[in-house]
């Protein structure tokens, strides 16, 4: 038997053991699958079921217990299968609500609120939770300014879709004229707006190549300086983490070793980031990894959810990190609804 033939019993045993273990964090018997679902079955025939279910590595026995718990395959099946939705409270909505009711001039670039969101979710969820300011990569470039700040420095102002402006100060070490650069801002306009600065970071090099009116030496500095102008550099500082407090309660992280694993989670910013630039998330969606499926080894003993939100062109994310046992219907709808919050702020 497969796990897509499952039955109707099946099902509601695997559902139950899953459910109540996120709840407690012990192994679920036979006896309390027996007394609490409406399956009317002997605690005989709930182990009967329970063994095909292990036979079908939905569920194991911990050496310590004579209950089940779920494996990596079971909790897939149950988010993919078995699931059904759970709304935030009354009390939920509100405490994200009034963070963003309450933020004047809460822009894409305002990191304190991004901040504060990081936090509150993770006072919610009671897991590590992550939250980016979005990425420019994706935004078009409609404009691009050049002004001179002194004889040595430039300041390059690039005004994108949506309302966006990334702001970029070179230092320069030949002359140039006002005549020049505005010369030069005049031919970047022409050569650049209108594509996105993904593309115009890889291609740079490409379309400026005909540059035979362009004095040469600048050319060669806005090249050196395309992934400083054009890039997300800045990519680790636009992410926050929150639930650190809230995390460490959880019994998973009761011995020494657990608990410092999870703290080295929260503070590597650069597993983060790799973590959510390789989690294949698209637009407007929700995605769960579960253990091995996040292709992380310092992760795979815990479960990655993550939404995205858009703000015109250019998107971000918003993440959850928590032990396997985690409420998955709940913290999916945390994070659409706090997806859908950021895509409605004005930019």
């Amino acid at each position: 038997m497969t796990v897509t033939d499952l039955t109707y019993r099946e099902k509601e045993v695997l559902k139950f053991i899953i459910e109540n273990f996120v709840k407690s964090a012990l192994p679920v018997g036979s006896r309390n699958v027996s007394k609490q679902t409406e399956l009317n079955l002997s605690p005989a025939s709930i182990r009967n079921i329970m063994s095909d279910l292990e036979e079908m590595e939905l569920i194991s026995t911990p050496h310590t217990s004579a209950g089940r718990i779920p494996t990596d395959k079971g909790y897939r099946f149950y988010v993919d299968s078995l699931m059904k939705d759970e709304k935030l409270s009354e009390e939920e909505k509100k405490y994200l609500n009034t963070l963003f009711n309450d933020s004047e001039n809460i822009g894409y670039d305002n990191t304190k609120v991004f901040s504060e969101i990081s936090l509150i979710l993770g006072k919610i969820s009671h897991q590590l939770t992550i939250v980016t300011q979005p990425f420019l990569n994706d935004g078009v470039l409609e404009s691009i300014e050049l002004v001179s700040l002194s004889s040595s420095k430039i300041l390059v102002v690039l005004n994108i879709s949506g309302g966006f402006v990334k702001t970029v100060i070179m230092e320069i070490d030949i002359e140039v004229s006002r005549r020049k650069l505005v010369a030069f801002g005049l031919y970047l306009n022409e050569k650049l707006s209108g594509l996105s600065l993904k593309v115009i970071k890889e291609t740079f090099i490409e379309r400026v190549k005909d540059s035979a009116t362009i004095d040469s030496n600048l050319i060669q500095m806005f090249i050196n300086s395309k992934d400083k102008i054009y890039g997300d550099t800045d990519a680790d500082n636009k992410i926050f983490v929150g639930g650190r407090g809230e995390i460490i309660l959880q019994p998973e992280f009761d011995d020494p070793a657990s608990f410092k694993k999870i703290v080295d989670i929260a503070e590597d910013r650069n597993l983060v980031v790799h973590v959510l630039n390789n989690s294949g998330i698209k637009d407007n969606t929700v995605m769960v990894k579960i253990g091995e499926e996040i292709r992380e080894g310092k992760l795979k003993d815990y479960s990655l959810i993550v939404s995205s939100y858009k703000m015109g062109d250019v998107s971000g994310n918003v993440g959850i990190i928590g032990p396997k046992r985690i409420n998955y219907a709940k913290m999916i709808t945390l994070l659409k609804y706090t997806s859908q919050l950021l895509s409605e702020i004005k930019t």
